[in-house]
């Protein structure tokens, strides 16, 4: 059953503030295998301008994955979530994600597309700091498939 098209441009509450902490950044990076120092030493990262470390940009997927939680758990959206993958992410940055932010998000259902029988949704997140200023925006795609005939 295709997505309701009406779902299209809802916006869904902010998240309750996440913070980012050091070791955590530097989990993800040794995770990811990037060694940029800027990630892991805090005066690396001052070298470059920047308060405390910074985050690897894929960071705030965590985030904004668990944020899209609302809408994939909106019961009157109908996504079955046993057949979702994702499809696709992208980012758009104002600025670094830094140790110490608390950041919150907002999602909202940019798209619902259907095609072959599978469901698209397209998921915007803005991430703001608390003091309100925007981070980054983060594009979630979500694909799904058809159900298979018996």
């Amino acid at each position: 059953m295709a997505l309701d098209q009406s779902f299209v441009g809802r916006t869904y509450p902010p998240t309750e503030p996440y913070e980012v902490g050091r070791e955590k950044i530097r989990e993800f990076a040794e995770a990811v295998g990037d060694t940029n120092p800027a990630y892991s030493d805090p005066e690396a990262a001052k070298a470059l301008g920047h308060p405390d470390v910074i985050a690897p940009p894929t960071f705030v997927f965590a985030i904004t994955f668990k944020a899209a939680g609302q809408v994939v758990a909106d019961p009157q959206l109908g996504l079955d979530y046993s057949r979702v993958v994702h499809g696709d992410q992208k980012f758009a940055y104002r600025r670094p994600v830094r140790a110490g932010d608390r950041l919150t998000v907002t999602s909202t259902i940019e798209a619902i597309k259907s095609m072959a029988g599978n469901d698209i949704l397209d998921v915007r997140g803005e991430v703001h700091d608390e003091a309100g200023e925007h981070v980054v925006t983060a594009w979630t795609k979500l694909v799904a498939r058809a159900a298979e005939e018996v």
